[in-house]
């Protein structure tokens, strides 16, 4: 039994070890849009707070909601906004990143089933370190957003 309780804090140990950046990462408020029926893709959006005393990059995320998670930003290209894809989310040390609708974003792309209001969608944040958070996202309903901030 000795054995196994220092096998146990060994694991743990190890594992507090490769937290790394993702101890020092807070993530407030994670919500993906609830996706319209037969839609291929949705957003997920959130804040991310870097506690830590060194710049982090978020350069993955992945959910079992979606076949493709990729991150995003918005462009404005001549006039029209497009998302393309980023290689990575900067979170500046003592900072944070705000990934929201017309911004960055967390893209889940090919939806394996339609969502649900109300359900959550785990999405895991890997760091440039190799250190991950999971993040349980509630599903909502967009509100619609008022008339003047529509741009097309």
């Amino acid at each position: 039994m000795k054995q196994l309780s220092l096998l146990a804090a060994g694991l743990l140990f190890s594992v507090g070890v490769l937290a790394g950046a993702a101890d020092n990462v807070a993530v407030q408020d994670p919500y993906v849009r609830l996706a319209p029926p037969n839609a291929p893709a949705t957003g997920a959006f959130m804040v991310i707070k870097n506690t830590g005393d060194k710049d982090v990059k978020l350069v993955k995320a992945d959910n079992p909601a979606s076949k493709v998670t990729e991150l995003h930003t918005h462009i404005n290209d001549g006039g029209v906004m497009k998302m393309r894809p980023v290689p990575a989310i900067d979170i500046k040390a003592k900072g944070e990143a705000v990934l929201k609708p017309g911004g960055l974003h967390v893209m889940l792309i090919d939806l394996k089933a339609p969502m649900k209001e109300g359900e959550a969608v785990p999405i895991t944040l890997t760091f440039d370190d190799g250190s991950s958070k999971t993040v349980d996202a509630k599903v909502v309903r967009p509100t619609p957003a008022p008339a003047m901030e529509h741009k097309h």
